[in-house]
């Protein structure tokens, strides 16, 4: 699998929003939050790099284990749809930023990358 992949039950919380790779899971105050397997390993990928500019190129390359290719817009739709489902749970917090020309940013107040027991759930 790829980088994406979680070790042990690594758990990222910013602010309301919980990831829990391992589970393919995205929470909202303990209520799930349907994404497909691709926007949450793209939600995963962007959470790993807090406050760093990620290329498309690099999400790409991470989420779909694949050399971009110029004109796929793959990357933009996927973020696209994942806002929408990030922003009709949380409407007062932005995550995902655009940098035009550049790639996109994950804005997270007090990330914390917390790893559970893998006997924990």
């Amino acid at each position: 699998m790829n980088e994406v992949s979680p070790p042990g039950g690594e758990v990222l919380r910013a602010g309301r929003l919980e990831i829990r790779p391992r589970d393919y899971a995205a929470l909202v105050d303990g209520r799930a939050v349907a994404l497909t397997v691709r926007e949450l390993e793209l939600l995963t990928a962007l959470a790993r790099r807090p406050e760093r500019i990620v290329s498309r190129e690099e999400l790409y390359a991470v989420v779909w284990g694949q050399p971009f290719h110029k004109h796929d817009r793959s990357v933009d739709v996927y973020v696209a749809k994942l806002r929408m489902k990030l922003e009709r749970e949380l409407p007062d917090w932005r995550y995902i930023h655009t940098h035009f020309g550049f790639g996109y940013r994950f804005s997270a107040e007090r990330l914390q990358v917390l790893h559970k027991q893998a006997t924990d759930r």
